[in-house]
């Protein structure tokens, strides 16, 4: 429940506003009342007081006349029923309307003497103790040639004025209640009025609320609220045709997931499973009685069950390789485990998806031929070397001709052997946890990386006849480690210089995309057939072996590559077609510098 409700906010706001403009507009006519007044009283005084210093000014120039003043000024008070006061211009008082002169003190230091001798008038308001009421007095000096001679002070109760106030304050006070009234009853209607339609829709909005979605609004003011009124109606129907829209989506993803391929499992945030999909329920037998319990009890794997927990404890996608057997074979998933989030972003489940990497798994076994390959590929030359060597030993050394041809072989084949174990070291570099540790990251230049190593190469590209072009921004840092992210561009130049045939093009191009660099090498070379792409990553792959070999490659260059973009926290890509060409793209992160340099 609201504790004040706009129609109560909006009456007591209007109450105020009244209430408040007629008391000031109140006060301000019982100031201005009272004001005028105070003024007229005031002038009449001083007129007074001007007639009577005309009436004592010849008494004033002989001490022994001023004893005339006294009755004087008794009969004018009588007749103006004010009093009269007549000082000398030392403030010793001659004559007096109300008192004895004889016991009144000195008047010299009254604020209305010091202010009519100082001025040529002074007023001032006190309480009289004797008459129990406020007086106002005025006063004038009596003048002759410039010499002071005296004052004279008038003086009147306030009570004319205060009489006046009061009976016009009573009015102003009775106008102020009549027309608080009024407002009382003209605000409830205001109110009312201004409410009514807000009323009419929050109604409809709490019935939209509750699922209503078919509920409309018919205001009809002109105002906001016909706008609100409409937006609403507006706002119903959308939601209604987006959820329309959802339903759909929904059944069209729960056919998606049903009718695929890949198995789907959905946890809450404890673990535990919500639904699973047909695929899903077939590979693990999971029926409707296992919802809601633990996925270890339902799957029965503790490396899944491992991954699980840690993406819900992280809040970060995970991916495994899971070893199971299904009808009696046995099977490999990679399984994909991501965690759901909220709009708050708090974790509300987790997604798991197995895709099914059997028929990849002879990838992984060539892989793990790695090392028989490389014996292989190391005995190749070694057994040329040393048939060569015995041949030359037995007496090839008497022919010159001969002895050179021989000689170069061994050298070829040497070098050829040179390539391969280095490629090698650098792979267990690559794949040495411990030496990766040690990586330090930096602000790289990518322009003068690459210039260097097009340089390198220009030799081997000139041979062929082959023209690489440079493209990209002058300055552009990324986080990298400029050794390994050179030997990754050496190995993709040399490969395109390599598979790219005499006079062809290649280019290397730069640029930035959000916080991240993108290099492409592209090339006008043979290309390579769409069946090989996915495995021209792996190590002692070759398209063709012996147009491979012949070219000096040792099937570990793009491994290389693979390795590095990715321990730079990259991803590597390839396009390509036979005899149009081959691109490699991969991406870094832009070092914190580049960003900080933008921002200033």
């Amino acid at each position: 429940m609201l504790k004040w409700s706009i129609r109560s906010r909006l009456l007591i706001s209007f109450l105020l506003l009244g209430i408040v403009s007629i008391s000031m507009l109140g006060g301000y006519i019982l100031w201005y009342f009272y004001r005028h007044n105070l003024e007229s009283l005031t002038s009449h005084l001083l007129t007074q007081a001007q007639i009577t210093e005309q009436l004592l000014l010849h008494y004033m120039h002989d001490p022994e006349s001023r004893a005339a003043i006294d009755p004087q000024i008794k009969d004018l008070s009588k007749k103006n029923e004010l009093r009269l006061t007549v000082m000398d211009a030392n403030g010793t008082i001659l004559a007096d309307s109300w008192e004895d002169p004889q016991v009144m003190e000195n008047h010299l230091q009254r604020p209305e003497i010091a202010a009519a001798m100082e001025t040529g008038q002074g007023t001032a308001i006190r309480y009289s103790t004797t008459l129990g009421q406020n007086l106002l007095y005025a006063a004038i000096p009596i003048r002759q040639d410039g010499q002071l001679l005296g004052v004279v002070r008038t003086a009147s109760t306030l009570s004319y004025v205060e009489a006046g106030f009061s009976q016009i304050r009573s009015a102003v006070l009775a106008a102020i209640l009549l027309i608080s009234l009024l407002t009382v009853i003209i605000s409830l209607r205001l109110a009312r009025h201004y409410t009514a339609p807000l009323e009419m829709i929050t109604d409809a909005a709490l019935d939209i609320a509750h699922g209503n979605l078919k509920r409309r609004i018919h205001i009809r003011t002109g105002d906001e609220l016909e706008f609100l009124s409409q937006t609403l109606n507006n706002l119903a129907a959308n939601l209604d045709d987006k959820i329309n829209e959802a339903q759909e989506e929904t059944h069209k993803l729960s056919l998606i997931l049903q009718h695929m391929d890949n198995a789907v499992i959905l946890l809450d945030r404890y673990g535990r499973v919500t639904a699973a999909n047909k695929m899903a329920r077939d590979l693990f037998t999971i029926t409707n009685t296992m919802m809601g319990q633990h996925n270890l009890h339902v799957i029965g794997n503790g490396l899944l069950s491992q991954a699980i927990q840690e993406t819900i404890l992280n809040m970060e996608n995970k991916s495994i390789d899971l070893k199971t057997s299904v009808g009696g074979n046995k099977r490999v998933f990679q399984v994909f485990v991501a965690p759901i989030m909220s709009a708050e972003n708090d974790i509300t489940g987790v997604l798991t998806v197995f895709h099914d990497i059997t028929a990849l798994q002879e990838i992984h076994e060539r892989q793990a031929e790695f090392v028989a390959n490389a014996s292989h590929e190391l005995a190749t030359p070694l057994t040329a070397i040393k048939g060569f060597a015995e041949t030359l030993l037995d007496g090839a050394l008497q022919d010159p001709a001969l002895g050179t041809k021989f000689v170069t072989i061994i050298h070829n084949q040497a070098e050829r052997m040179h390539r391969l174990v280095k490629d090698l070291l650098q792979l267990a570099k690559l794949n040495s946890q411990e030496y990766l540790q040690h990586i330090t990251m930096s602000p790289t230049s990518l322009r003068p990386l690459i210039e260097a190593v097009i340089q390198e190469l220009s030799p081997h590209a000139a041979h062929k006849q082959q023209t690489i072009q440079l493209e990209g921004e002058e300055e552009l840092l990324v986080s990298a480690h400029p050794d390994w992210l050179k030997q990754a561009l050496v190995n993709l130049l040399d490969n395109s210089i390599k598979y790219t045939p005499k006079s062809g093009k290649i280019s290397v191009c730069y640029w930035k995309e959000a916080d991240r660099a993108f290099i492409r090498v592209k090339d006008s070379g043979l290309g390579i057939p769409a069946q090989d792409l996915p495995l021209i990553f792996d190590r002692f792959y070759r398209v063709e072996r012996a147009r491979t070999r012949n070219s000096g490659g040792t099937g570990l260059g793009l491994a290389i590559v693979k390795f590095i973009v990715e321990m730079h926290g990259g991803r590597i890509s390839v396009e390509s077609a036979v005899n149009s060409g081959t691109a490699f793209t991969f991406f870094l992160p832009v070092s914190i510098a580049t960003s900080d340099r933008e921002i200033d």
